[in-house]
Formats: structure tokens, C-alpha cells, sequence
């Protein structure tokens, strides 16, 4: 007859995992018997985690359908509109149609391609723009002399 295959390693690790199992119901044992008595955790209305219930006669009624979750649609967000800024053509090159226009208030420069052009510009003019956002910063588009 052949010996038992259980080797004092394979006992070993059987000890460890049945420790192990004893171990954790017991602190499954202790976590249910501990946490009776604080069985709700209640937010306040500073947001802030406290075991004792709120006062009732603070709460505020909250209307659900004024609620906004998300970013609104484009069409139902009031934009204002955006004056007309005013600057000075710092270069314009014709042959490769771009150039850069000076912000007469903020001195910031500002790419111009001439698909943004309403009149013809050189360098020197001074001119209306409205600022679109492009895919490297701010572009002046609808650019007029004035």
C-alpha cells in the first residue's frame, strides 16, 4: 500500500488557510457587534459625515426640475455679444495669405488667415476683428479697415 500523499508542507498551508478563515470571521463577528449602535451615517448641510440625524425643521425644499446636471445646450446659454476689438496689422504676408494683428488694448497678437478677411488688409491698418478660437490659440476672423 502506498503512503499518504500530505507532506508536512502541504499541512502546513492547510493550517495557515484555515487560521486565516478563523481570523477573518472573527473580525466580521466584531465589525457586527461594534457597529449596532451606529448603524446610519447622516450628511448635514454642510456636507459633512455626523452620526446624529438632521434638524427637521431646517430642511429646504428643493424644486428637482431646477436642477442642472451637465453643461447646458448651446442654444439655451444667454451669450453676450462680443464688441467689435480694434487693432493694428503687425505683418501681413499677401502672396502666403497670414498675418498678425496687434490688440490695441491688450497689445496681444492675434493670427489672422485671409479666409477671415472681409477687406483687404497691409500692414500698418488699423482694423475691427472678432476673436474665434482656432486649433493653436485665438484667431482674429471677420477683419475690416477701418
Amino acid at each position: 500500500m502506498a503512503g499518504s500523499q500530505e507532506t508536512f508542507g502541504k499541512k502546513e498551508r492547510e493550517k495557515k488557510r484555515l487560521k486565516k478563515r478563523k481570523d477573518k470571521l472573527l473580525k466580521k463577528e466584531e465589525r457586527k457587534s461594534k457597529g449596532q449602535d451606529s448603524e446610519f451615517v447622516y450628511v448635514d448641510e454642510y456636507g459633512q459625515l455626523t452620526d446624529t440625524p438632521p434638524d427637521p425643521t431646517r430642511k429646504i425644499k428643493v424644486d428637482a426640475s431646477t436642477i442642472e446636471i451637465g453643461i447646458p445646450k448651446k442654444e439655451d446659454r444667454i451669450e453676450e455679444p462680443e464688441e467689435d476689438k480694434v487693432g493694428k496689422v503687425s505683418f501681413f504676408d499677401t502672396s502666403k495669405g497670414f498675418g498678425f494683428i496687434i490688440d490695441s488694448k491688450s497689445q496681444e497678437k492675434y493670427f489672422v488667415h485671409v479666409s477671415g478677411l472681409i477687406d483687404e488688409i497691409k500692414e500698418n491698418d488699423k482694423v475691427t476683428f472678432e476673436l474665434e478660437r482656432g486649433l493653436k490659440g485665438m484667431n482674429a476672423v471677420r477683419v475690416k479697415k477701418i
